[in-house]
């Protein structure tokens, strides 16, 4: 374990268990936040940061959660004693947003009124709720105002909506690789990739819980999600013509 690591995390869990209002109009009660946090929150509370994480991600940000862990959490190059989001001097926390499947309640979460998973039954959200959330934890913490929310591609979305939505509760914040709407042709990649899910033999209209999940729908669907997350020279180095090493052909197939 590196020096400059935040060491053994542990993921904390809080329920509020009062109505919470999805923009849709749906109301869902209880609802269970799972996050970490890192480094010590100072006297008057103002050395705090929220860190968003992206789609694909989940709040295991920094850290080791076992001693015997072969990898840190997604961002710790970047959380730690002496590292730009530095846990000497700030309280970083990282949860994990709404609608996930790493401990913050979502489709996969028990429904209290039938004690099975929501599945589809689950509220549609919106980042903005998921924000709406994450508001509820600051305040749980006792933390009136944000140093800043910093967050990349969909953590980034939830930066820029604080700012929007809680302008009077951050200070700063910093969005990475991201936009404040996708466009139509990344409208279209995710229907690409939301069918091939949804085509998979085992999607069983979304109630696969407790039995073999649509596992061949999902990598297609990460195969579309991944094209449009490189750049030009990703798409070179992974897909561009070469020589393969049999029979002197080109290799036309490329790797994800």
């Amino acid at each position: 374990m590196e020096n400059n690591s935040v060491g053994l995390v542990k993921t904390q869990y809080v329920t509020f268990k009062d109505e919470f209002f999805f923009e849709s109009g749906r109301v869902l009660n209880p609802i269970t936040v799972a996050y970490e946090t890192y480094g010590s929150l100072n006297e008057d509370k103002s050395n705090a940061i929220l860190v968003c994480h992206a789609l694909t991600g989940d709040h295991h940000a920094a850290g080791y959660n076992h001693p015997d862990d072969q990898k840190p959490g997604w961002w710790d190059n970047m959380i730690g004693p002496g590292k730009p989001l530095d846990a000497d001097k700030y309280f970083i926390i990282s949860p994990n947003f709404l609608g996930s499947c790493f401990g913050t309640t979502g489709p996969a979460s028990i429904d209290p009124a039938t004690k099975e998973p929501y599945g589809l039954k689950f509220p549609v959200f919106t980042v903005k709720d998921m924000v709406k959330l994450q508001k509820r934890l600051i305040k749980y913490l006792g933390i009136e105002k944000l140093k800043t929310v910093i967050g990349g591609s969909m953590g980034g979305m939830q930066a820029l909506e604080w700012a929007i939505t809680f302008p009077e509760m951050v200070e700063s914040v910093i969005p990475i690789a991201t936009a404040g709407r996708i466009t139509p042709m990344a409208v279209a990649f995710n229907t690409v990739a939301r069918m091939s899910i949804m085509k998979d033999p085992n999607w069983n209209n979304g109630n696969y819980y407790g039995k073999t999940p649509p596992v061949d729908g999902l990598a297609i669907a990460r195969m579309a999600g991944h094209i449009t997350f490189l750049s030009d020279a990703s798409f070179h180095k992974k897909f561009g013509r070469k020589y393969a090493t049999l029979e002197g052909i080109y290799d036309f197939f490329g790797y994800f």
